[in-house]
C-alpha cells in the first residue's frame, strides 16, 4: 500500500513526523485490521468517539484519533493518523471549524468511496451559531462545543446512526436498536440534569470557566455564561480583562468558578483569591473519566462527572445524577480505541 497523502502544509515535515509516529505507535497503533470485515470508522474527540461507540458497538472498528487531554483546537495530527484515515469507510468529526488540520488531512487521504461527516454543521443552522469571548463573531468561527448540550447530542446520535446505516445497510436494525437505547439514556441524562440544575439558586446560575464550552448547555438549563479565561487566540487574558472579570464576579457574587485539571490556570487561581469565589478544577470538555473500558469512561459519564462538580459548587443538589447509567448500551462489546 502506498504511503498516505498529506495535505500541502505537511509536506516539508512529513517524513520526520512519520518516523516519529511509527516509533511511538509501533507502526500499527493507528491502523485498522483490514481482515476484520467490520465497518472502519475514525472519530476525533473522545465524547464523539463515545457517541459513535454506543451506536456502532460490536459491528464497527473505531479509532478516536485526538488523544484525551489534548487541546482539540490546537491539535495537529501526526503523520501516522493519515494511515487510519486512508483506511476508513467513515470519518466522523465535530466540524464547526474545531478540527481543521484533521479535516484537511482526512480530505487529502480518504478513499473515494469514504464519507466525512461533520456533526455540528448538520446539527444546527448558521443562525444558531454562538459567538463569545473565545469565539468572537468578527473571526467568523462559532463556538463548536455542542456536545455539552445533551439535547444537541441527541441530534449527533441521530446523524451518526444515519451515517452508519448509509455505509453498512446490512446492519441497519442493529444500529437502530442501539440508537434507540442510547437515546433513552440521553433523555434520562437530560431529565436528571434539568432536575439538578433547577436546585441551583437563580442568582447563582452564572458560569465563569476556563474555556467557552458551556454556551449551548447554558441555554438548555437557564444559566448565563459570564466569561471565559481563554481568549480567542488561546493565550492568557490581558490584565485588563482579568480585572474586569474580578469586578464582575464581585458585583454578581458568583460563588464558584470552574477550571480543568487538564489545563491548569494561574489566572483562575488569582481570580479566586481576589474574589473569594471557590475554584473548582474538575470540569472537563472532552477528557472522559477513568480509562477506556471503565464504566464511567463515556460521554454520559463525562456529563455526570461535570454536573457533580458544578451543581454543588453553585449551591445546588446533584443527587439526581446518581440514577443515570453511563455504561455502553450494547451487550456485545466494542472495538473502539481511544
Amino acid at each position: 500500500m502506498p504511503l498516505p497523502r498529506l495535505s500541502r502544509s505537511w509536506w516539508p515535515i512529513a517524513f520526520l513526523l512519520l518516523g516519529a509516529a511509527l516509533v511511538a505507535c509501533g507502526g500499527s497503533g493507528l491502523s485498522f485490521d483490514e481482515s476484520s470485515g467490520r465497518l472502519k470508522v475514525v472519530s476525533s474527540v473522545s465524547p464523539i468517539t463515545s457517541i459513535v461507540e454506543n451506536i456502532g458497538c460490536g459491528r464497527i472498528d473505531l479509532i478516536g484519533v485526538i488523544p484525551e487531554g489534548e487541546d482539540s483546537h490546537t491539535y495537529e495530527p501526526p503523520a501516522a493518523v493519515a494511515r487510519a484515515l486512508s483506511q476508513a469507510d467513515l470519518v466522523i468529526l465535530n466540524g464547526l471549524f474545531l478540527e481543521e488540520p484533521l479535516l484537511d488531512m482526512a480530505e487529502a487521504n480518504k478513499r473515494p468511496d469514504a464519507e466525512i461527516v461533520l456533526l455540528g454543521d448538520q446539527a444546527i443552522t448558521q443562525g444558531q451559531w454562538k459567538f463569545d469571548f473565545s469565539f468572537p463573531r468578527e473571526q467568523g468561527k462559532p463556538n463548536p462545543h455542542l456536545w455539552p448540550s445533551v439535547r444537541l447530542t441527541m441530534r449527533y446520535a441521530e446523524i451518526v446512526r444515519d451515517a452508519l446505516v448509509r455505509k453498512d445497510p446490512a446492519n441497519r436494525d442493529y444500529y437502530e436498536a442501539n440508537y434507540r437505547a442510547f437515546l433513552q439514556r440521553l433523555q434520562e441524562l437530560d431529565r436528571a440534569m434539568a432536575e439538578a440544575a433547577a436546585t441551583v439558586p437563580p442568582q447563582n446560575r452564572k458560569l465563569l470557566t476556563y474555556h467557552d464550552s458551556w454556551a449551548y448547555w447554558a441555554d438548555d438549563y437557564g444559566f448565563q455564561v459570564i466569561g471565559a479565561i481563554q481568549p480567542s487566540d488561546f493565550s492568557e487574558p490581558s490584565a485588563q480583562e482579568v480585572a474586569q472579570l474580578i469586578d464582575q464576579i464581585r458585583q454578581e457574587r458568583v460563588p464558584a468558578i470552574f477550571g480543568s485539571e487538564v489545563f491548569p490556570s494561574r489566572v483562575l487561581n488569582q481570580i479566586a483569591r481576589e474574589t473569594g469565589a471557590r475554584y473548582v478544577t474538575d470540569l472537563a470538555d472532552d477528557d472522559l473519566p477513568g480509562k477506556p473500558g471503565d464504566r464511567m469512561h463515556s460521554y454520559i459519564g463525562l456529563m455526570v462527572q461535570n454536573m457533580k462538580a458544578m451543581i454543588p459548587a453553585l449551591g445546588g443538589d446533584a443527587s439526581a445524577m446518581d440514577r443515570v447509567d453511563p455504561g455502553l448500551v450494547c451487550r456485545d462489546g466494542s472495538h473502539a480505541r481511544y
